[in-house]
């Protein structure tokens, strides 16, 4: 049923206006959470450690409360950088990508890191390099490549203060979702290995398991995000004002107003100024904040730079040789 749904919609999608491809997206990255929990079994938990302490807490979330949940962004709230970017340079390392592909991401990632904003143009440029890539692809290929990149990822970039919340809400017994806009496919592994209940991401269409290279309504961003978690929370009869939702961007403010305990997590300069005008809590695990931003920028850069040189010198050598 929810194939025959999600292939109606990429009928008549071409022509749509910005909001109704928003709204597409949304439902979409919904449709895609709901088949996986289908599929699922009980995820595999990594040997339960004794968890951080957490940060203490305005808003405790009400045991057993099977109408609220957790809904947590990744980049730079859950996972120290971007997912995209590792996926990235994860492909690059299989040749999938050029030293120059490379040098760009790697740029890229660093603005990310240094600036904790995303830039809109970054986004569009890695979303468009995916497509063309993966055009043609088996889905079962690139979630095999994606199992592979972010084991040692989620392993050493994960926020320890992000991961107690999270903790905090699954051992309340809700529902805790990841809501990003990387592709359904990595989302859907970092939220497994978090022993989260299920992610919701960007959509690529496939026709009989194999990549077209467009997307689904859109990328999950924004405001696609809001329509996504409003899709998935009628779905589940879950009430947003008793959920909470946790987020570092700007971007993000649309989702976070959905629900009635936003949190904003080592926020940037834009979601900082709303959350203290709006009296929204404010958790910041970053340490050295000033230092990274103003000591550290050149350093990044010439080193982006020399390392791009670097590839550039190796590869005339090969070519040469």
């Amino acid at each position: 049923m929810l194939g025959a749904m999600a292939a109606l919609r990429r009928l008549h999608q071409a022509g749509r206006t910005p909001t109704e491809r928003t709204a597409l997206a949304g439902e979409a990255a919904a449709d895609a959470a709901a088949a996986d929990l289908e599929r699922a079994t009980k995820p595999a938990e990594p040997k339960r450690a004794k968890p951080p302490k957490a940060p203490v807490e305005d808003h405790t979330p009400t045991p057993g409360d099977l109408q609220a949940a957790a809904f947590f962004d990744c980049d730079n709230t859950i996972l120290r950088g971007a997912a995209i970017f590792y996926l990235g340079l994860g492909l690059y390392r299989r040749r999938f990508f050029t030293h120059r592909d490379v040098a760009r991401f790697a740029w890229q990632q660093a603005w990310f890191r240094l600036y904790g904003a995303e830039d809109p143009g970054h986004i569009s440029d890695a979303q468009d390099t995916a497509l063309a890539l993966v055009s043609g692809m088996r889905t079962a290929d690139l979630e095999q490549i994606c199992e592979e990149i972010f084991e040692p990822v989620i392993a050493e970039k994960i926020w320890p203060g992000t991961r107690a919340l999270v903790r905090l809400h699954q051992d309340a017994g809700q529902q805790v979702w990841l809501v990003t806009a990387a592709p359904q496919e990595v989302a859907r592994i970092i939220a497994r290995r978090l022993g989260m209940t299920g992610a919701l991401g960007t959509v690529a269409e496939t026709v009989d398991g194999v990549y077209t290279g467009r997307l689904v309504g859109g990328l999950l961003h924004g405001p696609a995000k809001a329509a996504a978690v409003g899709a998935l929370a009628r779905r589940e009869g879950l009430d947003l004002s008793r959920c909470a939702a946790f987020s570092d961007s700007a971007n993000d403010i649309p989702m976070l107003t959905l629900v009635g305990h936003p949190y904003v997590v080592n926020p940037d300069a834009a979601l900082l100024r709303h959350a203290r005008a709006n009296g929204w809590r404010v958790r910041d695990f970053r340490t050295g904040r000033k230092a990274a931003r103003v000591g550290l920028p050149a350093a990044v850069v010439l080193g982006v730079l020399a390392g791009a040189a670097a590839g550039a010198v190796a590869a005339r050598r090969r070519q040469h040789a």
